[in-house]
């Protein structure tokens, strides 16, 4: 036994690793045959949750019943990294970027500040930059900070429009976005002081683009009324349908009325990467800010977001900080992600992004994406060949929204409609196959898929619409 049971020798960690190799392994290379929601009954789901309430005992277990228990506890879930996850916006999580936060957190070097890790501080602000430029397109000397996900980006971002445009006082402070925003941006607006009643919800066109004329209306009555409008917000594709805002539009009002625009592209900033989305998010360019959910759509691991903004000197005029006891930190030659975001304390989340970048190449990814773009539309194609079926719009980006088609215009048809709707969900995922998630959109139960998982090909998108196509087929008979 060694001394230090907290320092396992080389032998005992590589016997360690390879345990836990093997079972990554194992289950990776078994998600194609994967249930693609929890198999467990109810009750034993609600017996095993509460098997993990129990406290840690005083003496150590052993390493291969730990992880066996760990199994089970990844087994009761929706198979979030498997190729069956057309719910919500999947967030498959690459084996490279795994790997690569292996070694990042046995190496655990701090990612606050610049100068204790400099040659990590400069890869990480690599790959802000390639984000930033490459990506967004905004200009030499943007830049931002990695984050632990959307929501927080846009936090940092409310933040900076905030102290930019209202300074100390926040009185009349007014923010604009849609009803289709992602729910973070109104929660991002209140964390950062305003209040709830200036957070104006713009109206959104038949298309479910924000109304850019209606937001110049309320914009300019507000400031008529006496309050102070800093920050419109515009979504490239919304969570709900992927669908993207007229961004130009949106720039070129935010720019005559003098207000901060940030652009929420968590979902579909990296399909910029592709010729058609670069087409489709045309306008990204001119934002002063931007979210983006590497955890999404550049397929990293969950907690893997990015803020970038055109002008760092605003980002960091709103956070920067310091205390006595960094007065022996020096400057780096790259900016310290402490002094951009409210985190000072946090590791280097460059690497997990960085490996598989280098590892694979851009063009892989933007390959990946192209399949993705191109799944949708034969989704798209063949539910709109379905009698049963309504399927509102063209998707912008890799989201097909659908439900079942009411008997006629009246108002109870469409209740009828939407119930028929939640009951088609609820066969679907229980073939196990694929797990799909629903919405309302205009006030009308919506079910979606939305083809993001690297791991999601053309065979298992054949499967899924068969039996998308047979419940339906089914409700029409039935």
């Amino acid at each position: 036994m060694h001394p230090f049971p907290l320092e396992p020798d080389r032998a005992a960690m590589t016997a360690m690793g390879r345990l836990v190799l093997d079972r990554v392994v194992d289950r990776t290379d078994q998600l194609a045959a994967r249930p693609a929601t929890s198999p467990l009954a109810p009750q034993a789901e609600a017996e095993l949750v509460d098997s993990f309430l129990a406290p840690p005992p005083a003496r150590g277990a052993d390493l291969k019943a730990l992880l066996a228990r760990l199994d089970e506890a990844a087994d009761c879930a929706l198979e979030t990294a498997g190729p069956g996850h057309l719910a919500y916006i999947p967030g498959s999580g690459l084996y490279t970027a795994a790997l690569a936060e292996f070694y990042n957190r046995a190496v655990n070097r701090y990612g606050g500040l610049a100068s204790v890790a400099p040659a990590f501080a400069a890869l990480e602000e690599s790959v802000i930059r390639w984000m930033a430029r490459d990506v967004c397109g905004l200009p030499k000397g943007s830049g931002g900070l990695l984050t632990s996900g959307g929501s927080m980006a846009t936090f940092s971002a409310t933040v900076a429009a905030r102290h930019d445009r209202l300074g100390e006082d926040l009185t009349g402070g007014t923010v604009y976005t849609t009803a289709f925003a992602h729910h973070s941006v109104a929660k991002a607006a209140r964390l950062a002081g305003i209040r709830a009643a200036h957070i104006r919800t713009v109206p959104h066109t038949p298309d479910l683009r924000m109304d850019a004329q209606a937001a110049a209306a309320m914009i300019r009555a507000d400031r008529d009324a006496g309050l102070r409008p800093f920050l419109l917000v515009a979504t490239a594709g919304t969570t709900d349908t992927g669908t993207v805002d007229p961004l130009p539009q949106l720039a070129d009002l935010a720019c005559r009325e003098d207000v901060w625009f940030h652009i929420d592209a968590a979902y579909g900033g990296f399909f910029r990467l592709t010729a058609r989305g670069a087409d489709r998010l045309a306008g990204i360019e001119l934002a002063d800010s931007v979210t983006l959910d590497p955890h999404k759509t550049l397929f990293m691991p969950f907690g893997t977001g990015a803020l970038v903004v055109r002008d760092l000197a605003a980002l960091h005029a709103a956070h920067d900080g310091t205390g006595s006891y960094l007065q022996d930190m020096g400057a780096g030659s790259v900016p310290d992600s402490g002094h951009l975001g409210p985190e000072l304390t946090h590791e280097i989340r460059g690497l997990r992004a960085w490996l598989p970048l280098h590892l694979h190449g851009v063009d892989a990814f933007r390959e990946a994406l192209d399949e993705k773009l191109d799944l949708a539309e034969h989704v798209h194609g063949t539910l709109s060949g379905v009698a049963g079926l309504e399927v509102p719009q063209r998707p912008d980006l890799s989201t097909v929204i659908f439900r079942i088609r009411p008997a006629d215009d009246s108002q109870v048809a469409a209740e009828q409609a939407d119930e028929a709707s939640r009951r088609l969900l609820e066969r679907i995922n229980g073939h196990q196959r694929i797990v799909l998630s629903s919405t309302v959109v205009d006030g009308r139960y919506t079910l979606r898929v939305c083809v993001v998982s690297h791991r999601t090909h053309h065979d298992r998108i054949t499967e899924a619409l068969k039996i998308i196509t047979a419940e339906a087929e089914h409700h029409t008979t039935a």
